[in-house]
């Protein structure tokens, strides 16, 4: 090797290593995890952009969750999977990305399963393999004006979801010629022993069926005329749960942007009956998850225990309106707290509460009790609940900046106001008053999660939820309580990043 050669080859080694080093140095610095509005609680991505959750799957003791990832930009762009786990479902253990986009194109949402039976032959050894069912997006075909750009593929792993790989006859469900034909979620269907696959096909649900993971008929549609229609489908989830009762229904989420309740992304649900090939349903009223205007793209975690007995869901804590432009830097989004989704009835009207799992508790620090109108705030890591309520009543989070979040119940609504609770002018739609219809539901507890960015409450052990994002100038010092008469009990919550 001659010395010019000599001398760019340490060039290039020297700064091959000092690119590595800075890029090590970035990404332990963003470990801190302790930014402005870095949530404490909630997960968020190291850094760069996040949207929907992707995959969730419980596999030997541990619950996985992917997740749309943008790795090069705090924007959305080129979607790949991220991908994290937990044992708890609150403390979570980052690893490399997950699915890379290739020449079918971008890495889309969806969902992943357990094979149990290896019915994909996908598996080696005794371990059943792990399956992602995703979409591809073919970037160029779109730009080319196709219609059959989106395509339905998957990947498998037999490592516990550590590595994956890509079936080699992707995809596994070609696209009819539906530009919008994404977002699969899969699950066993005992009682006709085979795969169901729920599929968003622009404004309606495609339900399709499969023995083998690998091929996929066409079974049939859902969308009646008296859904929400403001926009298209996304993030379908198609589940059986029962009441307290012991009766069985299914359940399909549907999310949809724009067409929300307060405006942009909101997800819908339908409560009826599956048979292996048709959903059907009596109700005609759209029911809404959540009615804040950030809880979106939701889904349920597969293969969880049956012993467990829950329906865990999680949602993307963020809304297509203004996601791109929140004032964060380093990452973008965050997700809900974790949820059991419960199945009410009254009368002859089901209806889905949210409820906190209660793994949540193991993060409270330190509890006290207080009493009055005035109540102070030490942290904005907290989680406050309020019992034995009635009658109409306001509550306001305030700082000596001036910064003044509002939720105000009167009569038959409650009113969240978010137009003077700190940043607002990343966007012309933000800062916005949003209502809760309570249809002649007295308010009679509130659980409250506040992390440094965004709001939970949940009324009604969960029977109505408004998720909030709020970006405050400093942390809220004081809560201001009218026409209230019950005791406070405030938790301050520990971090689950270990600052």
């Amino acid at each position: 090797m001659n010395t010019r050669i000599s001398t760019l080859f340490l060039f290039i080694s020297i700064t091959f290593f000092q690119a590595c080093s800075q890029k090590e140095t970035v990404v332990e610095e963003n470990r801190e995890f302790d930014e402005q509005f870095r949530p404490q609680y909630h997960f968020s991505p190291p850094a760069n952009w996040m949207n929907d959750p992707n995959g969730m799957v419980y596999f030997e003791g541990e619950y996985h969750l992917f997740y749309q990832y943008y790795p090069d930009g705090n924007v959305w762009g080129p979607m790949h999977w991220g991908h994290a786990i937990s044992t708890d479902l609150i403390h979570w253990e980052h690893l490399p990305i997950a699915i890379y986009p290739d020449d079918l194109g971008w890495i889309f949402s969806g969902s992943a399963v357990v094979d149990w039976e290896n019915t994909s032959g996908l598996g080696t050894g005794n371990q059943p393999p792990m399956i992602a069912i995703y979409t591809y997006h073919l970037d160029s075909g779109e730009k080319a004006g196709r219609d059959d750009y989106q395509t339905q593929g998957i990947a498998y792993s037999n490592d516990k979801g550590r590595t994956w790989t890509k079936y080699e006859n992707n995809p596994v469900l070609a696209n009819p010629g539906i530009k919008d034909f994404r977002d699969p979620k899969v699950t066993w269907h005992e009682e006709s022993e085979s795969w169901i696959m729920s599929l968003a096909v622009k404004d309606k649900i495609s339900f399709y069926t499969s023995s083998n993971l690998l091929e996929w008929t066409y079974q049939s549609d859902f969308n009646p005329d008296w859904a929400a229609y403001g926009g298209v489908w996304e993030c379908p989830d198609l589940f059986p749960i029962t009441t307290d009762s012991g009766e069985e229904k299914w359940i399909l989420l549907v999310s949809i942007n724009p067409g929300g309740p307060n405006g942009g992304s909101a997800t819908q649900y339908f409560v009826g009956d599956f048979d292996g090939r048709v959903f059907t349903t009596e109700t005609t009223e759209v029911k809404w998850l959540d009615y804040g205007a950030d809880n979106y793209a939701g889904v349920t975690w597969s293969d969880v225990p049956k012993e467990d007995g829950r329906r865990l869901f999680l949602g993307w804590m963020s809304n297509w309106l203004y996601a791109n432009e929140v004032p964060t830097e380093v990452w973008r989004s965050a997700m809900t707290v974790p949820r059991s989704l419960e199945l009410m009835k009254n009368g002859d009207d089901y209806s889905i509460a949210s409820r906190p799992v209660e793994e949540l508790e193991k993060l409270r620090e330190s509890t006290k009790e207080q009493e009055g109108d005035l109540i102070s705030l030490t942290s904005d890591v907290l989680e406050i609940e309020m019992k034995s309520l009635g009658g109409d009543f306001k509550m306001t989070f305030s700082n000596d900046q001036g910064d003044k979040l509002v939720i105000d119940k009167t009569d038959d609504l409650v009113l969240f106001d978010r137009s003077q609770a700190g940043l607002k002018d990343f966007s012309d739609v933000f800062a916005t008053v949003h209502n809760v219809p309570l249809k002649g539901v007295e308010v009679k507890d509130i659980r409250i999660f506040l992390d440094r960015s965004s709001i939970e409450i949940f009324f009604n052990d969960g029977e109505s939820v408004i998720t909030e994002l709020i970006f405050p100038t400093s942390a809220y010092t004081e809560l201001s309580l009218q026409g209230m008469d019950s005791k406070v009990e405030i938790h301050l919550l520990k971090s689950i990043w270990g600052n």
